[in-house]
């Protein structure tokens, strides 16, 4: 682990030179590169600190052990347990941080939020998750932009499409596809039953022209009247667009934007993505033979977490994980759940070294 650490450290050290490197500054897209690089080393970097200061303390000790100051050694038999166990803890928190790292998690991110199960209540039940992903891009300064959107009279949500653009949005986010389940007494019931519904989400890390090729010849383009909750309409001209994409037959509709061409351009751009996402599902699958996964495994049939209102509880179900914060949750602070998320996600990678 030591050598480990001092490579990093070495490396972080060439990093921050380069930041200062002219001919590196006049390029723009490698300073945000390397400072990405940079930022992402610097939890190792300040935990190998610790964890070379905590060796070298104990070098000190057994070094005072082999010596004649009786004094000296009754206190370090004292304080080397302690040391020891720093030791472990902190080259188990390295161990961690220094697993592969993935280039998908550093993408931003396209979310599909649709309603399942449940009729009406599904569907403010979708408009619930996206009013809780939203508060929580927002608390972690991300910009979050509708691509797609099909609302209800009560203003619940069929279906949404929407972007989130920040640093490290897919890492955080990814834990989040699935099957959500609410259970709780709907507005629309009146006498007072707990109802069941369901909502999917879909996430998805956005995909560049470079990411997956499409072909022009593989795509059926139509265009349509933009409309509302309701059918009423939102523009009196063919501004919406739907792509199939004819070898899978997944389809992309997109009517948010205010031009044929925008909306075409922010389609290719969710089809790009969902492409993408396929094959990562088709890889997780594969991977998935040789070892199950309780956070990743691709499915997103798979029902991944309850809220339940009547008390107040949410459980994600793949790391029985349950947490009474409920209203904090669905008002966006999700960072302790996905803490755990991302805990149980490296623990795993661990056993399978």
């Amino acid at each position: 682990m030591k050598d480990k650490v001092t490579h990093v450290l070495e490396k972080f050290e060439e990093l921050t030179l380069q930041l200062t490197d002219p001919e590196i500054l006049a390029d723009q897209n490698s300073v945000r590169e390397i400072a990405q690089e940079r930022r992402r080393l610097e939890p190792i970097v300040e935990k190998g600190d610790q964890l070379l200061s905590v060796l070298q303390q104990i070098e000190e000790d057994k070094a005072i052990l082999s010596g004649n100051d009786e004094e000296l050694k009754s206190l370090v038999k004292e304080e080397l347990p302690e040391l020891e166990s720093e030791k472990t803890e902190l080259e188990d928190q390295l161990k961690r941080l220094m697993l592969p790292h993935d280039p998908t998690d550093d993408k931003n991110t396209i979310v599909e939020i649709r309603a399942g199960t449940g009729g009406e209540e599904a569907a403010l039940f979708a408009s619930d998750l996206y009013r809780m992903y939203t508060r929580y891009a927002e608390r972690a300064g991300w910009i979050c932009s509708v691509m797609n959107l099909n609302e209800t009279g009560l203003g619940g949500f069929k279906e949404v499409v929407f972007s989130v653009k920040g640093e490290g949005v897919y890492g955080h986010l990814k834990y989040e596809s699935g099957v959500h389940r609410v259970q709780r007494v709907p507005k629309t019931e009146t006498s007072g039953r707990l109802h069941t519904s369901a909502a999917t989400v879909a996430v998805l890390p956005e995909a560049k022209a470079a990411d997956v090729d499409v072909k022009e010849t593989e795509l059926k383009i139509d265009t349509y009247r933009a409309s509302g909750a309701g059918g009423q309409h939102v523009n009196k001209t063919e501004s919406a667009i739907r792509i199939t994409h004819l070898p899978t037959g997944l389809v992309v509709t997109c009517q948010d934007e205010s031009s044929q061409h925008k909306n075409r351009a922010a389609a290719m751009k969710v089809l790009r993505s969902r492409l993408l996402s396929l094959e990562q599902e088709r890889i997780a699958k594969e991977r998935a033979q040789e070892r199950r996964s309780l956070v990743s495994t691709g499915d997103r049939s798979a029902k991944i977490r309850t809220y339940n209102f009547s008390q107040g509880r949410i459980t994600d179900h793949r790391i029985n994980y349950t947490t009474h914060q409920l209203e904090a949750i669905l008002d966006g602070d999700l960072i302790d759940l996905t803490e755990q998320l991302q805990l149980a996600d490296q623990q795993e990678k661990l056993k399978a070294q």
